[in-house]
């Protein structure tokens, strides 16, 4: 009887760490920086941050309702300050409308875009930035994600 209560407990403490990983969903390259930038401080600095390679972490607060092509990321599920990840279409990545409301890292070349070019327009009309707001200005090029 121990040995039988035994086995199941080893059993269950194996189990948890196994199930908790199977539930994240990688995207593209996924994410292999190990520390995260806040997205406060990208915010506050954003220029400090333009040509990096960052990863950051948050709430999904949007996804692309047409090709899934884009996710924005937020402090907390109120969007209170969100950068948009962005992916090229045919990169092989497509974010799910079912990633929102949920936790998610993503990892990227962070990137000034312009107001009156394509992405800039693109971004304020997904976000409803206007001209000059931070979400026509910056965005994530992603290379990778996973959403738990």
């Amino acid at each position: 009887m121990k040995k039988t209560l035994m086995a199941m407990l080893i059993a269950a403490v194996v189990a948890v760490p196994v199930l908790g990983a199977m539930s994240d969903e990688k995207f593209g390259a996924g994410v292999t920086l190990k520390d995260a930038t806040p997205i406060a401080a990208i915010h506050e600095k954003p220029a400090e941050f333009v040509g990096k390679t960052i990863r950051i972490d948050g709430v999904v607060t949007a996804v692309c309702q047409e090709m899934g092509c884009w996710m924005a990321l937020s402090t907390d599920d109120k969007g209170t300050r969100t950068i948009r990840l962005k992916v090229d279409h045919g990169a092989g990545i497509v974010f799910p409308i079912s990633a929102k409301g949920k936790n998610a890292s993503a990892e990227g070349v962070f990137e000034k875009i312009g107001t009156d070019d394509k992405e800039g327009k693109e971004a304020a009309g997904e976000s409803g930035a206007k001209t000059g707001d931070f979400g026509a200005l910056y965005q994530l090029k992603a290379t990778g994600a996973v959403v738990r």
